[in-house]
């Protein structure tokens, strides 16, 4: 009994030592850290026979047409019973594919922190289940950015919250795509210096491999049923032309609206350096068609990012205004300057009759006196209606361009105008593609920022690697900044139209506003030419 007693001691003391030796070593059996389901029986059931039943429902009333090379989607994350019928069409694709992994990206509701936070843990639950998480990728992902971690924030719960975006997309892999490898990544940063960090970085690491990257995000939230159909189609057009800056910006100004709209960013910025081109809208509804109650509802989209443009629902198309419509325009920005001038007021533009003209568009109004620049201000982003954006920056081109002193009364009769509405911006996928004459460029590395429009190489005669090397000048940067890799370099058209020939340009050399008026958004008011 004595020597049985001193073999059972030695054999736990061995177990100690091992333990101590290696605490959170899975493969030496310690117990492996899986993230359970949390929201399961709120957000979706618990039961998985009633989760089974419900998602092959969804499934099966969903028909998107086929989409051959598919790179990633976007899903809503809210309860099944308000998003699961939109979120299905996004996951009927994924039926019969091969995956090797999938990496879903979601937004953090309740906990706030500075980097993108991959799971350092073994697996997500569900009652369908366990996904594995590929610990291999996950560690080299971390490895590529400062601002990509493994981290356990937002993943487990935050006080009495705990984060949903990320585990109710997993039921729906599960029953489409069974026991696939997850990499789940939750912003808790959603700017787009940390989305452009992990796009590039999942670009790098996902090239040649079969991966499928999963955006989560809800659209707009609680507004009236027109009024929310009207603001999740401009975020939804914008995926369609490919136009992830002007997101970025309408995001943080608030005039667009998705939750997970860093997590969409990031997505088509991997997807693009990964072949993809084309998007198309698979699926849209709010709450209101699928609960029932319009008069606070919340848009769910359902997207397909794909290599190939056959298909893309929304591409980008020629922009025209008919001579009533410019001369409409004209009419707003000269009415604009003489009434801030001359009364120092704000213009009451009333609205046009013409269709055109509300929409939103980025626009610059752009000043001569006598032949020479005197102020050109606009908006990159289409953050308001047309002819708004015109008022606007005509008047902050008179007065709030800081390489001049604000316009004259004596001034007003001599001033030719000059318009130039904006496409959606295009990152520049091979600087061959610019054409001098038809492009305008926008670069930007970290929040530094400069822009030139179309017309200005033409009128300075340069040509295409003169174009280049000024826009970095423009943004007060080395002229071979486009050639970074940390750069983006963006191409754009403008319809362009004026009242006399311009024969003189200013050279300049700053990018954003230095001290914009209260009503002007810093990020999206620049200073071209």
């Amino acid at each position: 009994m004595r020597a049985s007693s001193l073999a059972t001691a030695a054999a736990s003391l061995l177990v100690l030592v091992i333990l101590l030796i290696y605490p959170k070593d899975v493969s030496r059996g310690a117990a492996p850290n899986v993230r359970p389901p949390s929201v399961a029986g709120t957000f979706y059931p618990a039961d998985p026979t009633q989760l089974g039943g419900m998602l092959d429902g969804f499934l099966a009333q969903a028909a998107p047409a086929p989409v051959e090379d598919l790179v990633a989607i976007v899903s809503p994350h809210a309860g099944y019973v308000y998003s699961g019928p939109v979120a299905a069409w996004s996951y009927a694709l994924l039926k019969g594919r091969k995956v090797d992994r999938v990496v879903v990206i979601a937004p953090s509701h309740y906990e706030a922190f500075e980097f993108s936070s991959v799971f350092d843990g073994d697996a997500y639950s569900t009652p369908l289940g366990r996904l594995s998480v590929d610990r291999q990728f996950a560690a080299k992902l971390a490895h590529m950015d400062p601002s990509i971690r493994l981290s356990a924030r937002g993943h487990t719960p935050a006080g009495e919250r705990s984060e949903h975006a990320l585990e109710v997309q997993l039921p729906f892999l599960q029953r489409t795509l069974g026991d696939v490898p997850i990499v789940p990544i939750v912003m808790g940063d959603q700017s787009y210096e940390n989305c452009r960090a992990l796009g590039v970085a999942l670009a790098k690491l996902i090239h040649g491999t079969h991966t499928l990257i999963v955006a989560s995000s809800d659209l707009s939230h609680y507004h009236k049923y027109e009024q929310a159909v009207e603001i999740d189609h401009k975020t939804l057009t914008a995926i369609g032309e490919w136009d992830y800056l002007s997101m970025s910006r309408n995001f943080d100004l608030r005039v667009w609206e998705a939750c997970g709209g860093g997590p969409i960013i990031a997505t088509m910025m991997a997807a693009e350096r990964l072949g993809a081109t084309g998007a198309r809208l698979l699926h849209y509804a709010n709450s209101g068609d699928t609960a029932g109650d319009k008069s606070r509802v919340v848009g769910y989209g359902a997207v397909a990012l794909f290599r190939g443009a056959a298909g893309s629902d929304t591409r980008e198309t020629a922009f025209s205004l008919t001579q009533s419509e410019k001369d409409e325009l004209m009419g707003i920005a000269r009415r604009s300057v003489e009434t801030a001038v001359g009364g120092h007021r704000v213009y009451d533009a009333p609205v046009p009759t013409s269709e055109a003209l509300t929409h939103e568009r980025g626009a610059f109004v752009t000043l001569h006196l006598h032949g020479g620049l005197r102020g050109c201000i606009g908006y990159v982003a289409p953050i308001k209606p047309l002819y708004l954006t015109v008022r606007d920056v005509a008047r902050e081109a008179a007065l709030h361009d800081s390489r001049f002193s604000p316009v004259s009364a004596a001034e007003l009769p001599g001033l030719d105008y000059e318009i130039s509405v904006l496409s959606p911006m295009r990152r520049v996928l091979d600087p061959k593609e610019i054409q001098v004459g038809r492009d305008g460029l926008l670069i930007r590395r970290g929040p530094v920022e400069g822009l030139l429009l179309p017309q200005v190489p033409v009128e300075l005669n340069w040509n295409r690697d003169t174009f280049l090397e000024q826009v970095c000048y423009k943004a007060m940067l080395p002229s071979g900044t486009w050639k970074d890799p940390a750069a983006d370099l963006f191409r754009f058209t403008a319809l362009v139209f004026g009242e006399k020939k311009v024969v003189a340009v200013l050279p300049e050399t700053t990018a954003l506003l230095s001290d914009p008026p209260p009503d002007i958004p810093e990020p999206s008011a620049v200073r071209s030419r």
